[in-house]
């Protein structure tokens, strides 16, 4: 579970006091991107193949073919200095850059939610920003969605997201953008992405950037959801790691384990693909707690400036890093997707919000959790790995069905003083193989992702 001075928490009310009556949410024109819209509400955009990464713009970058394609430094385009906030160090720094065209989204959107993949040697980094056309014919700022590195040694950056970025009508919001006043009728009708990727000079050492794009959502005030047609039982096999039992460990990072639903969910899904840190990268973990690599997923999804796990593109990015994983931040419309997924061995960790008697058999309330959903009963009820147990064994939970695709896919709720609070609107992460089976892609194209 979230901390209770969690950013989701401050979103809300920001949200809220914001939009006042209105929305409340969570949170290549030339060659186009894979771009599929999942119903009436969300579109995702992304750029992966080699046609992708040959078009836009590129300032010192290009593009490299392949089993995977991706996006890299060629000359750089020249030199810049970063002061880190976090640190205080100002270095400089090799950069070139890579600008999508414009995408029209087939959602206009109240936000957008951009996710990468990409590999980051040590004395590397990206920058990630996006900027959106209103659908009054105006352009937003550019907007930094995240610097990110996968490492926090000595010659790396501290991945960051960046606050107080408005421009009056939206507002990044950690990492989503959010438009002000989305009952306004305003909305994100197209939008650009920018990669900059940078490098220690004269290392030759660059970014690998695999994919890039986004979600453009317009989820409606909603306190409930229709129900969904419960489809056939399935249970994946899934690892069981309870946050809990790292509470007081590493508290730099985000006060220690009770806050870790985000990593502890993302490092569970990671190794029921067959991944998992070294030894070597666990080395630093204290060899007298458990499941360290529950800590390495902590250390490595901080957020600096958030000073939490649970960004969520960069949990995204996190479980990129690992050999042939792709990972993606979406929104899906109902658990019929979700059984769509697990009836392809894919299982989704979902971000999702609830009083303690909304959610039967929790035994806790929480401002913002992250689970993951494993599996379906005969009668369509939930199988979860919920981390907010008291020890693994406990971690495998099964939830009421209509319980639970309420607190999910909502974007309103009753908090436990009677006001009225924002939920998630169907977010959740999915990671998979680079190279998914037949039935794995099917499976991925129905949702957007492929």
């Amino acid at each position: 579970m979230t901390s209770p001075t969690s950013r989701r928490t401050v979103l809300a009310a920001a949200l809220a006091a914001a939009a006042g009556a209105g929305a409340a949410g969570a949170a290549h024109a030339a060659v186009p991107p894979s771009s599929v819209r999942v119903g009436p509400l969300v579109e995702n955009s992304f750029w992966t193949s080699y046609a992708d990464w040959r078009s836009g713009t590129h300032s010192g970058t290009r593009a490299v073919a392949g089993d995977r394609p991706a996006l890299v430094i060629d000359v750089p385009a020249g030199r810049t200095g970063y002061t880190d906030p976090h640190t205080g160090k100002t270095d400089t720094w090799e950069y070139a850059s890579w600008t999508s065209p414009s995408h029209r989204s087939k959602v206009p959107a109240t936000e957008v939610i951009a996710s990468w993949n990409a590999r980051t040697p040590a004395g590397t980094w990206l920058q990630i920003e996006l900027s959106g056309h209103y659908s009054d014919g105006t352009e937003t700022p550019w907007y930094v969605m995240g610097r990110w590195t996968a490492g926090d040694g000595e010659g790396d950056i501290r991945r960051t997201s960046v606050d107080d970025q408005t421009d009056g009508r939206s507002t990044v919001w950690t990492d989503t953008l959010s438009l002000d006043d989305p009952a306004s009728g305003l909305r994100l009708t197209a939008y650009r992405l920018r990669l900059t990727l940078y490098r220690t000079p004269g290392s030759g050492r660059t970014p690998v950037v695999h994919r890039i794009g986004a979600m453009a959502s317009d989820i409606p005030d909603r306190f409930t959801v229709p129900a969904s047609t419960p489809g056939p039982a399935r249970e994946l096999s899934v690892p069981r790691y309870s946050q809990n039992t790292h509470t007081g460990q590493y508290p730099e990072y985000d006060n220690g384990g009770e806050a870790w639903c985000s990593p502890t969910s993302s490092q569970m899904i990671i190794e029921s693909w067959g991944r998992a840190p070294t030894a070597g990268e666990l080395a630093w973990v204290n060899p007298a707690f458990a499941d360290p690599q529950v800590c390495h997923a902590a250390r490595f999804t901080y957020d600096y400036q958030y000073k939490g796990c649970g960004n969520w593109p960069f949990n995204a990015a996190y479980a990129a890093t690992y050999r042939d994983l792709s990972a993606a931040v979406t929104r899906l419309g109902s658990l019929s997707e979700v059984e769509t997924l697990i009836g392809a061995g894919i299982p989704v960790i979902t971000s999702q919000s609830f009083l303690k008697e909304e959610l039967t058999g929790a035994g806790y309330g929480t401002s913002g959790h992250l689970m993951t959903v494993i599996g379906f009963t005969d009668s369509g009820d939930v199988i979860a790995n919920d981390p907010a147990s008291p020890d693994n064994n406990a971690v495998r939970r099964v939830y009421r069905r209509r319980e639970w695709e309420t607190i999910w896919l909502r974007t309103k709720r009753y908090n436990a003083t009677g006001g009225v609070a924002s939920g998630t609107g169907g977010v959740c992460y999915v990671y998979w193989p680079a190279r998914p089976t037949t039935r794995q892609r099917a499976a991925l194209t129905s949702v957007g992702l492929l």
